[in-house]
């Protein structure tokens, strides 16, 4: 596999400009006394936002970022965050530094999940582990839809439907966990789901909603409230 940080600078002059692909001389606007170069600070920034960055959608960032790495893990240390690139993937993003006993400020805004978010993302990230070694999974909604029928408790159908209608297009639009393949009701499920919850956390989810099952009609669940969880900070 080419190495990217090689491929930026394939076409380098030997001392200016490999120099300068560490450090970003050149400013971008009068005053300007930032040391990354624009890509790399457009991939800084796309981290920040999150929730993550990945080759396949931003190629040229990708890129910025393996040649800055070291750069940009230390302006996120200076927010306390931490970078996480998983190479294999071809995919990054920020978690808050694990500072032990330190109490330190959150940086990133967190998005809260609703129970069917939850529910919708625990189906989609065990579609992704089962095809596991494959390099794109997709899927159909109608599949995923069907894996959630149990939880509808004592909701009528219709509304229900509208909740994972609304659940699937914020998993598209909002978060980008997953994304048109070719029509209205097949998707590829981003390899990003993998890592935004750990084990841990699945199990605890999992438990919770097996309860749901178990009480079955007599749980009046609120389906809008938040689930215990947001997208920014379940990451490994």
């Amino acid at each position: 596999m080419t190495d990217p940080h090689a491929a930026a600078l394939k076409h380098a002059a030997p001392d200016e400009e490999r120099a300068d692909a560490s450090t970003g001389s050149s400013a971008l606007w009068p005053g300007d006394s930032g040391r990354l170069r624009e890509d790399s600070r457009r991939a800084l920034l796309e981290l920040i936002q999150g929730p993550y960055l990945s080759s396949s959608n931003r190629g040229r960032l990708w890129v910025a970022l393996l040649a800055d790495a070291d750069e940009i893990r230390s302006r996120l240390h200076e927010l306390f965050l931490e970078l996480v690139i998983d190479r294999n993937d071809e995919i990054a993003f920020v978690r808050p530094v694990d500072a032990g006993e330190r109490p330190v400020p959150l940086a990133v805004r967190s998005r809260a999940l609703t129970f069917m978010d939850t529910l919708m993302l625990l189906v989609l990230r065990q579609r992704l582990l089962a095809a596991r070694g494959e390099r794109r999974v997709f899927v159909d909604r109608s599949d995923v839809f069907e894996q959630l029928a149990p939880y509808r408790v004592a909701r009528d159908e219709a509304d229900f439907e509208r909740r994972m209608n609304a659940s699937w297009t914020k998993l598209m639009n909002k978060l980008g966990l997953i994304h048109r393949a070719g029509g209205d009701d097949r998707v590829e499920i981003s390899p990003a789901l993998r890592l935004i919850f750990d084990d841990d956390r699945v199990q605890s989810l999992r438990r919770e909603y097996e309860r749901v099952l178990e009480r079955g009609g007599e749980a009046a669940l609120d389906l809008d409230a938040a689930a215990d969880a947001d997208d920014r900070e379940l990451t490994p």
